[in-house]
């Protein structure tokens, strides 16, 4: 008597294999399992950058120091002083206190003047860093100037050389500030950061609109109804244009597009639109004849601002993290090189 073996389970019983019609034997075919990214170790694909929570402090810090100084500029040729002190101020503030995230960031003051020693027109860093130092100066004179005039006593001639001075620095700075404003943007996107990367073409537009948002709305804080329309206006087509840019922004990139809605990046996405939306409709309805309207509607397109900066920095540091935002990508533009090419001959 001859034993046979046991009959073999069908490829659908496997956990490994699931049936699907045609091809093989008895119109079965065995399929391998969707692919788990992983890498060798459990390691990323991408190391995630090193930067800490001073870094997107930075980036917001930044854009409202830039925005506040387009908008100081404005104010100061239409003769409108109250706007143009709470800019100018707004812009001093910005920019010390992001030049002290960046320092602190660094570790040590030494090494951002190092990063002066030279000039490389193909690195966002390198030009950033002469962008930062060149807007600094500016600002801090026209904002110096209306700190003295502040003061209850008069001050002899330091505040006569502000006070000539502070025309010109603030209009030079108001020139270099659309740089400011969104260089960030570009260095971010030069990184291999999956969701950075993805984002390259939108990203400037995103931050230099959101930073429009930002000084406007602290501008409307601190002015009074009257002087405060081209706040207003700058807040609300800043806020608008940077919802709009977001928008197209996740179109654009991809899978790395779900970073933006999972974990710690969602909920600052979320709230960022949000304060975004809410503060330019309140500008809107009735910010210009209410002013506690307009100061809740300031503070919340500020707060937006802050919100979209710190989101987009998890989502990318988050991208770095899991290597599928790092492999499919990659993946799908060898396969549409190969269709391309495959079509051209």
């Amino acid at each position: 008597m001859t034993v046979q073996p046991p009959a073999a389970q069908p490829a659908a019983d496997t956990p490994r294999h699931r049936r699907r019609g045609g091809g093989g034997r008895d119109g079965e075919r065995l399929m391998v399992p969707p692919a788990a990214f992983t890498s060798y170790y459990g390691r990323p694909v991408v190391k995630a950058s090193p930067w800490k929570a001073d870094i997107p402090a930075y980036l917001f810090l930044g854009g409202l120091a830039a925005g506040s100084s387009l908008l100081a500029a404005g104010a100061d040729l239409r003769n409108l002083p109250e706007l143009r002190r709470a800019a100018r101020l707004g812009a001093l503030g910005g920019v010390a206190a992001g030049l002290a995230a960046l320092i602190h960031d660094l570790g040590r003051p030494r090494r951002l003047f190092n990063m002066m020693r030279t000039a490389k027109p193909t690195s966002p860093m390198s030009m950033g860093t002469w962008i930062l130092a060149s807007f600094g100066p500016m600002a801090s004179v026209a904002g110096g100037a209306e700190l003295a005039a502040m003061l209850p006593r008069h001050i002899p001639i330091a505040g006569r050389l502000l006070s000539v001075g502070a025309r010109p620095a603030g209009l030079i700075a108001a020139a270099i500030a659309p740089a400011l404003a969104s260089y960030t943007g570009v260095l971010l996107s030069d990184t291999a950061t999956p969701a950075w990367h993805a984002a390259a073409g939108e990203l400037p537009f995103v931050f230099a609109a959101s930073a429009a948002a930002s000084a406007g709305g602290l501008a409307m804080l601190g002015t009074s109804l009257d002087q405060a329309a081209p706040a207003r206006r700058m807040a609300v087509s800043g806020a608008l244009l940077a919802l709009g840019m977001e928008g197209r922004m996740e179109r654009s990139m991809g899978i790395s597009a779900e970073t933006l809605h999972r974990g710690k990046a969602r909920r600052l996405t979320d709230a960022g639109r949000a304060l975004t939306l809410g503060g330019a409709l309140g500008t809107i309805a009735l910010g210009s004849r209410h002013p506690g309207v307009a100061r809740v509607s300031g503070a919340a397109l500020v707060a937006g601002s802050v919100c979209t900066r710190f989101a987009i920095f998890e989502a990318g540091q988050a991208s770095a993290r899991d290597p599928r935002y790092t492999v499919i990508p990659q993946r799908e533009r060898l396969e549409a090189s190969a269709t391309a090419a495959s079509m051209g001959r």
